[in-house]
């Protein structure tokens, strides 16, 4: 509830609040809290499904965005209610809003989309319930994350990509390989065919962590320029050339933008110490 826009006294702004004390994953919840004024979604990047997985586990084929593959998104239950994707735009398309715009009749479409069950003891010696369910519809997402890499500092890596609502059967079935307790948001990142995201295994394989901070909307534009102006160097994304803005100064550090972007980086040193 805490990251939810709402709780038992009304609506309310979000909170920021990371599973597992795992600061690196608030930072960069922190950042897209700050940039889009909603709530953040939590998740362990769990699983990733290939087309042919899917195909020989529940017999049917991924169709749509997520033809090529899909990234199992699900936390222990600290995820934002708003995820369950039951707020929508002017248009009745699915959207998660800062919460000055929710209504109280989408809360209360959040809140029944979310059943809340008994903690599973092997992770909970305490009990408790965590939250479940799916994120429905298709919405556009970033997903972000900060590593710490010994001897260079923090390092920023994103994908923009969109949720996606698979076969309730599918669903039932996948999640069953893992704790079907708890939320779930099937993702796609945006392929482009070269680094690490020549596929969406690539995209998996590349992430630093088991955690990702998922925000509404493709934002990873906005996080590079913001990573610039802290001196955190962007190790993995996949936003269009044409869309980044990063200080002059960094044109001085040599034309691959990669590689510009880490010396500009280390030569000007954190913001923050």
């Amino acid at each position: 509830m805490l990251n939810s826009s709402f709780d038992w006294n009304g609506i309310r702004e979000a909170y920021v609040l990371a599973t597992e004390n795992d600061s690196l994953n608030a930072v960069p919840m922190l950042f897209g809290h700050l940039l889009t004024n909603t709530a953040q979604i939590f998740s362990d990047v769990r699983t990733y499904w290939s087309p042919d997985a899917v195909k020989r586990v529940t017999g049917k084929t991924l169709t749509g965005v997520a033809k090529d593959g899909i990234i199992h998104l699900l936390n222990s239950g600290s995820t934002t209610l708003d995820a369950t994707a039951q707020q929508c735009d002017e248009n009745g398309n699915p959207v998660m809003k800062p919460f000055w715009d929710i209504t109280e009749e989408e809360v209360e479409k959040c809140l029944a989309k979310t059943r809340f069950c008994p903690a599973d003891r092997e992770y909970f010696r305490g009990g408790g319930f965590s939250s479940q369910f799916k994120t429905e519809g298709q919405m556009p997402v970033t997903m972000s994350r900060i590593n710490m890499v010994k001897g260079l500092g923090p390092v920023l890596q994103l994908a923009e990509g969109y949720t996606v609502e698979l076969d309730d059967e599918v669903h039932e079935i996948l999640n069953e390989r893992t704790n079907p307790t708890w939320p779930t948001t099937w993702f796609v990142p945006r392929i482009t065919g070269k680094g690490a995201f020549k596929d969406v295994y690539s995209v998996m394989a590349n992430w630093g962590a088991n955690h990702g901070a998922i925000s509404y909307g493709h934002i990873g534009a906005d996080l590079i320029t913001l990573a610039s102006m802290l001196r955190i160097p962007v190790n993995m994304h996949n936003v269009d050339e044409d869309k980044i803005f990063r200080p002059s100064a960094w044109n001085a550090f040599g034309e691959d933008k990669e590689g510009s972007d880490y010396r500009a980086c280390a030569n000007f040193g954190p913001v923050y110490k």
